[in-house]
């Protein structure tokens, strides 16, 4: 028998499990997926680039291209936490997420 999932519900997020979760949109869900698939596709080429001795130069532009694209992903992530997450935890009273907040932009920022 399968077990049954703690679902505890905390404003704009959740706790499954004891593993903290978030209600994204699926626009936005959709988005990040298809950013992501984009990024997959182009770390593959990369790798093709490397394995056929492509000219450093070029390798290296196509990486920064990556990371690029990964900012990217960051950033839409990145403001609907903002928009959604943050926003809902502060209006509820729970200023905690500042400081969370900002240490995660610390560690994205290092």
């Amino acid at each position: 028998m399968e077990k049954e999932k703690k679902l505890i519900v905390d404003g704009c997020c959740q706790e499954v499990d004891g593993e903290r979760v978030s209600h994204r949109s699926e626009n936005v869900t959709q988005a990040l997926v298809k950013r992501l698939n984009k990024i997959e596709g182009q770390v593959r080429g990369v790798r093709g680039m490397i394995e056929r001795g492509t000219y450093c130069d070029d390798v290296l532009i196509q990486i920064a291209a990556v990371q690029s694209a990964i900012d990217g992903v960051s950033k839409l992530l990145l403001e609907n936490h903002m928009k959604t997450c943050v926003i809902d935890r502060i209006r509820e009273g729970d200023t905690e997420v500042v400081e969370e907040f900002l240490k995660t932009i610390n560690k994205m920022m290092r």
